[in-house]
């Protein structure tokens, strides 16, 4: 079956043309990228973030028409909060390009070498991934983001991003592809895909032949799409079910500063905290205060049967709420008896993403680090910084959950496999 658009209908052949051409172009690319010196990549990488810096009012314009197109199409506020761009925002993405510059170059680095009895020499040499795929949704700074990424590693990148950021992902696409040409390297290294609708992603996920792995970023309900019909291997989070859990020995006033922050600082990301678990020693003291706090920032509290004893008027969570990704000013809030209590709860109900423990108790900061099994836990932190740029690693294609090839935030060196080097001088096998 072909296939389909956003409106339903097939996808037309000049479309499919489109599609396959510029995935085919990415590849014959990365055969350039992957044998381009540190020092043409470093200066690709400069000439990108100059590149953004001077297209700067064609971006925003362009976002600004697909922001009203959100608002016309009554997105949620969430949805509109990661497409839009501002002066702020544009400004980071330039920055995390400088920053991926200044990283060092992953692709060649001798993992391991060993010399085996009969005189071969063996070398785990890193090399680039090849092509990269990334379906995303509203964000534009990912256009750059996994760019630069792929460029420093040695990938060619296509990017399919959402309909509803069509215009800034084209406009920030043409700036970052301007440059290579500028620089000698080819610019269809950087391949965003020139047909909006569902029908472009569908068969992109078909090209295994021209794609090496495929990244999605988005909702709960893109990922599954792509995991679902992909014929491309898939590297993903389902989504961040995140919690912080205040122990008993949490120093209050450092608990409530990371729970606000964790909660409220930017609640449309993935690595905001979705439940908020107190140890009952806390509860009549410690959780009625947060509680006013977070409800003075706009923030919907539902709480379990305990938690709604010491906060009156506050709505009662259902079962599901312990399993939902908000991605908005709502907080799920339970009271526990133990740190088994509240580790019990994250196993059940956590998506492996990012959870925390506030404490002063080094044993059981120990205990919760060993076995909550998420691909960040933090000790005494908000869950805000599972982000590529705050691990120090300039940026991120994409968060992991998965614990094949690559978890947590993916970096320079997630976009890497490797290839064994073996020299001889003439051995045959016996």
């Amino acid at each position: 079956m072909s296939p389909k658009g956003e409106t339903g209908t097939e996808l037309s052949e000049q479309a499919r043309v489109a599609v396959v051409a510029t995935v085919e172009a990415a590849r014959r690319s990365s055969r350039v990228l992957a044998r381009a010196s540190t020092q043409q990549k470093n200066a690709a990488l400069g000439a990108m973030a100059h590149a953004l810096a001077d297209g700067r009012a064609r971006i925003l314009e362009a976002n600004r028409e697909d922001v009203e197109g959100a608002r016309t199409t009554q997105l949620s506020p969430a949805l509109i909060d990661r497409l839009r761009l501002d002066e702020t925002r544009l400004g980071e993405m330039i920055t995390s390009i400088e920053a991926v510059a200044a990283l060092p170059d992953p692709v060649g680095q001798i993992l391991a070498s060993w010399r085996r009895p009969n005189g071969l020499e063996i070398q785990k040499v890193r090399v680039p991934l090849g092509v990269v795929g990334i379906v995303y949704e509203s964000r534009p700074n990912v256009t750059s983001d996994c760019a630069c990424l792929c460029l420093k590693s040695g990938n060619a990148v296509v990017l399919r991003g959402g309909s509803e950021s069509f215009h800034s992902n084209r406009a920030i696409a043409a700036s970052l592809q301007g440059a290579l040409r500028r620089q000698g390297l080819p610019p269809e290294a950087i391949g965003a895909i020139p047909v909006p609708g569902r029908g472009a992603v569908d068969l992109l996920l078909q090209l295994d032949q021209l794609i090496d792995v495929v990244i999605p970023r988005g909702g709960e309900a893109l990922i599954r799409k792509i995991v679902e019909r992909s014929r491309i291997p898939v590297i993903k989070h389902a989504k961040g079910v995140c919690h912080v859990y205040v122990d008993e020995d949490a120093d209050p006033e450092m608990a409530e500063a990371i729970a606000l922050n964790a909660k409220c600082q930017r609640p449309a990301t993935c690595n905001a905290m979705e439940t908020l678990l107190v140890h009952e020693r806390l509860a009549a003291t410690w959780l009625p205060r947060v509680i006013t706090r977070l409800q003075a920032q706009g923030v919907e509290i539902r709480g379990d049967e305990r938690a709604a004893a010491v906060a009156p008027g506050i709505a009662r969570a259902s079962d599901q709420d312990w399993s939902t990704e908000y991605l908005a000013l709502i907080l799920s809030v339970r009271v526990v008896r133990s740190l088994d209590e509240a580790i019990e709860h994250i196993a059940r109900y956590g998506s492996a993403h990012s959870d925390a423990i506030v404490t002063k108790d080094e044993a059981r900061a120990a205990r919760f680090l060993r076995e909550v099994d998420s691909a960040a836990v933090y000790v005494n932190a908000s869950t805000r910084f599972t982000d590529g740029f705050e691990f120090g690693l300039g940026a991120e294609i994409g968060i992991s959950t998965d614990r094949l090839h690559a978890r947590g935030p993916m970096g320079l060196e997630e976009l890497t496999t490797y290839k064994y080097v073996v020299r001889g001088t003439g051995q045959v096998r016996q």
